[in-house]
């Protein structure tokens, strides 16, 4: 094929993908007209996570790093902005109700400096990025990885969980933190569709960047690294940065994901945050497609719209059919859903295409 039809089909294909994307924000952007009070509270939280399960993309599909553990970081992002919101309803002195139940009469140190609304945005994306950063270098610099790695993260999730559930003066326990009022000022009822365009904002926004990142020199050497450590080792490469980068901003994403997530459900807790959740993450993935952005997203949504129609009719056959889900996904779609788009997508197009342009219509 020559020089000219080939750049034909990727100008057409890349149109296309442009006016499909254009499309689904625009849909994205008018829901709240489109559907109800409630449909748009679910939306924006499971878009709230689709922000995670794109970090998960450069984590797991671009640098090979399978975590079990990013419940920690969504729920440090999530904690870090409820505190502020429990401070901000009282008045001088007073204790959170479940502090003053427990026989508290001061509050903890760590809670002090979310008073600071500066300080609890920042700390939705700084202390998860610092915990990663600092993890991630302390485990890969020492070569642990595969399903080491994946059991160290798992065994992670299990013990924040655990130590927010044992915590319950400080921390309220299995409850966690809830009856969320206001949000610097702005009632939270009041602002549920502001919330929900900043969601789908970010959304698009760490969609393009990540795209632009995994499209750049480093990540062109974190799939390296994936697909061969040892040899990236010796043309001169030290692998650690690359793999610590990529862990630390899927844990920012992650973070932002529960902080956003928090304020749309109004409520965080270890139910958010542990193991099963933290597996759960890695599902929503697996199936929209571990190498693609908009498949995680898609995957998510999906996921997460079954999970809330399932689990409210049949509560105790949500965890079967997820297992369901996740085995027929590994055994027959590798690719996840986007593999399946992409493969349709090739064999129908690509023959309307080789119609048009070679003119063979067989």
């Amino acid at each position: 094929m020559s020089l000219r039809k080939t750049t034909l089909l990727a100008g057409l294909t890349i149109s296309r993908q442009m006016v499909l994307t254009l499309g689904v924000m625009v849909l994205a952007a008018l829901a709240p007209w489109l559907v109800s009070a409630y449909e748009l509270n679910l939306l924006a939280r499971f878009l709230a996570m689709g922000l995670l399960a794109m970090g998960l993309v450069l984590v797991w599909g671009q640098g090979g790093i399978l975590s079990l553990g990013q419940g920690v970081f969504f729920g440090l992002g999530g904690y870090a902005i409820a505190l502020h919101m429990k401070l901000a309803a009282l008045g001088d002195g007073e204790l959170p109700d479940f502090m003053v139940w427990s026989g508290l009469d001061a509050l903890p140190w760590w809670w002090v400096p979310f008073r600071n609304p500066l300080v609890a945005l920042a700390g939705v994306v700084l202390v998860p990025g610092v915990v990663a950063a600092a993890f991630s270098w302390s485990v890969f610099r020492r070569r642990v990885g595969g399903v080491y790695f994946a059991l160290i993260t798992q065994a992670l999730a299990l013990a924040f969980a655990t130590l927010l559930i044992s915590q319950q003066p400080s921390t309220g326990g299995f409850n966690g933190l809830t009856d969320f009022q206001t949000l610097f000022g702005v009632d939270l009822g009041d602002a549920a569709h502001g919330l929900y365009w900043l969601t789908l904002a970010l959304v698009a926004g760490v969609f393009l960047a990540l795209r632009a990142l995994m499209a750049s020199r480093y990540g062109m050497l974190l799939r390296a690294i994936r697909d061969g450590e040892n040899r990236i080792r010796f043309l001169g490469y030290d692998p650690t940065p690359f793999k610590v980068v990529a862990f630390t901003i899927g844990a920012v994403l992650a973070g932002l994901a529960g902080a956003l997530f928090t304020l749309h459900a109004g409520v965080v807790s270890p139910a958010l945050v542990g193991v099963v959740p933290s597996i759960e993450m890695v599902i929503w993935v697996a199936v929209g497609g571990r190498n693609s952005l908009a498949g995680a997203v898609a995957g998510t949504l999906l996921i997460n719209l079954a999970k809330d129609g399932v689990s409210s009719a049949f509560p105790d056959l949500w965890l079967y059919a997820l297992g369901l889900v996740f085995v027929l996904v590994v055994t027959l779609l590798p690719g996840g859903l986007a593999g399946l788009v992409t493969d349709a997508g090739a064999s129908v197009w690509g023959r309307r295409l080789k119609s048009i342009i070679v003119g063979d219509t067989k």
